[in-house]
C-alpha cells in the first residue's frame, strides 16, 4: 500500500514530468538516408539472383537430359547477362530519380 508521504511524492513527480513534457518539442522524424547503400545491395542481389537462377536451370536441365556441362554453361552465361541487364535498368532508374530530384531542388531555389 502507498502511504501518504509516498503518494504526495508521486504526485509531485507526475506534475514535474508533465511540466517537462509540455516544454519539450517533439523532434521531427528524420529519415535515415542509406539509399545509395541500399541501391548497391539491390544491384548485387539482382546480379547474384540472375546467376543462381541460371545455374539452377542449367544444372536441372543437364541432369534431366544427361548432358552435364552444356546447359549449365549456357544458362549461367544467360543468368549473368540477365543480371547485368537488370542492374543497368536499375542504374538508369536511379539516375532518372536523381535528375528529377535535382530539378525539383533547383526549381524551389530559383
Amino acid at each position: 500500500m502507498v502511504t501518504e508521504p509516498d503518494k504526495r511524492r508521486l504526485e509531485e513527480l507526475d506534475a514535474r514530468i508533465n511540466a517537462l513534457k509540455d516544454t519539450q518539442t517533439p523532434k521531427p522524424k528524420v529519415e535515415e538516408h542509406y539509399s545509395m547503400a541500399q541501391q548497391g545491395w539491390r544491384m548485387v542481389t539482382e546480379l547474384v539472383s540472375g546467376l543462381l537462377i541460371g545455374v539452377g536451370l542449367g544444372y536441372g536441365l543437364d541432369v534431366l537430359f544427361g548432358t552435364l556441362p552444356i546447359f549449365l554453361v549456357v544458362f549461367t552465361l544467360l543468368g549473368f547477362v540477365a543480371g547485368v541487364n537488370v542492374m543497368i535498368r536499375t542504374s538508369k532508374e536511379i539516375q532518372t530519380e536523381a535528375v528529377a530530384h535535382e530539378a525539383a531542388k533547383q526549381s524551389k531555389e530559383g
